[in-house]
């Protein structure tokens, strides 16, 4: 797959490679027409491979939760596989957030990137600023150790057969071995045992507290934001990758990736160094890398443009788990709370 890009203060267009193997088993017949997206950062030609397939006939309702579930895998394996000349493997030059210290807040404004330029906007709620926010008074241990069991026990349902196993309690989308299943569907009346109301209703706290969090930090409104797809937990260990779901270490940007995207944010449910090594998360700044140690209750927030490329490092021992919750200002692209079926 190859796509050209005119690259700013340069004439013409010179070709920006994209090789990465299709999201799923099934795109690989469907998806006879690919096309690249390519995009500026930093100088750099970036590019992603979306996946230009057409239904040919499949019923939507059919493919609405495989759908998400293909969402999802992208964002557990590090969103769709970007390649730059920026290495995987630079070394980490600052901490923005230390597992050991507790952080009431802190914000880190970003320069603005130009991808914003292109993007509709949202009065109240389309970035005025971009920046990185963490933060470990929004959410208690508590009630991440209470988060972490939810997921512990729906994942316990499935998981891959990789490294990276994820699960949407809204689109019902659950790793099982080399593909995804929908749980609802898959164990029926069976899920009551495993989920309660009291699970679904301290998850909706947590979305509204992050939301409020982020809003606060930006200077924009709560009411303005959306909750949006793909938001999952994610289950990582070291397990060697079998398909191209597990590879969740490949730098991306979130907006890129998922065209909905306005700001992401990850709550941490299990502690770096002590649950699990490796697993940190990386902005991949020009000339420099910072990166975030997860803990247990820990939340951190960012635009999701180009300004904010970032990557996970591979776990090298024990199991990390997270949550990624997303917003978005477009109305059309919101989701509601997860409820139980």
């Amino acid at each position: 797959c190859t796509c050209r890009l005119k690259k700013r203060g340069q004439a013409g267009y010179r070709p920006c490679p994209v090789s990465v193997s299709p999201v799923s088993g099934g795109a690989e017949t469907e998806a006879a027409r690919e096309r690249c997206k390519c995009f500026v950062y930093a100088g750099l030609s970036l590019c992603s491979l979306l996946s230009a397939r057409k239904g040919r006939g499949l019923q939507e309702s059919r493919w609405r939760w495989l759908k998400a579930a293909l969402l999802l895998s992208s964002a557990a394996v590090g969103g769709l596989p970007l390649r730059s000349s920026l290495s995987a493997e630079e070394g980490v030059t600052e901490v923005l957030a230390h597992r050991g210290e507790s952080l009431q807040h802190k914000f880190v404004e970003v320069p603005w990137s130009e991808d914003y330029d292109s993007h509709k906007r949202f009065e109240g709620c389309t970035p005025r600023t971009c920046g990185r926010g963490m933060t470990d008074a929004v959410i208690t241990r508590e009630k991440a150790e209470r988060i972490h069991r939810i997921a512990e026990r729906g994942l316990s349902l499935g998981g891959s057969d990789g490294g990276a196993s994820i699960l949407d309690l809204h689109s019902g989308a659950l790793s099982l071995g080399k593909h995804f299943v929908n749980l609802y569907r898959y164990f029926g009346d069976k899920i009551q045992d495993v989920f309660t109301e009291e699970d679904f209703a301290l998850y909706r706290d947590v979305r509204q507290r992050i939301q409020q969090r982020i809003a606060q930090a930006f200077g924009i409104s709560a009411a303005s934001m959306y909750l949006t797809k793909p938001t999952f937990f994610s289950r990582i260990n070291n397990t060697e990758a079998k398909t191209t779901h597990d590879e969740y270490w490949h730098p991306h940007v979130d907006k890129v990736t998922y065209g909905s995207f306005d700001y992401t944010s990850l709550l941490y449910l299990s502690d770096y160094t002590e649950d699990f090594g490796g697993g940190r998360f990386v902005f991949m700044d020009v000339g420099s890398n910072k990166t975030i140690e997860p803990r247990a209750g820990r939340v951190s927030f960012f635009t999701s443009g180009s300004e904010n490329l970032h990557r996970v490092e591979k776990v090298h021992w024990g199991t990390r788990y997270a949550i990624t919750i997303s917003f978005t200002c477009n109305p059309d692209h919101g989701i509601g709370d997860p409820v139980l079926m």
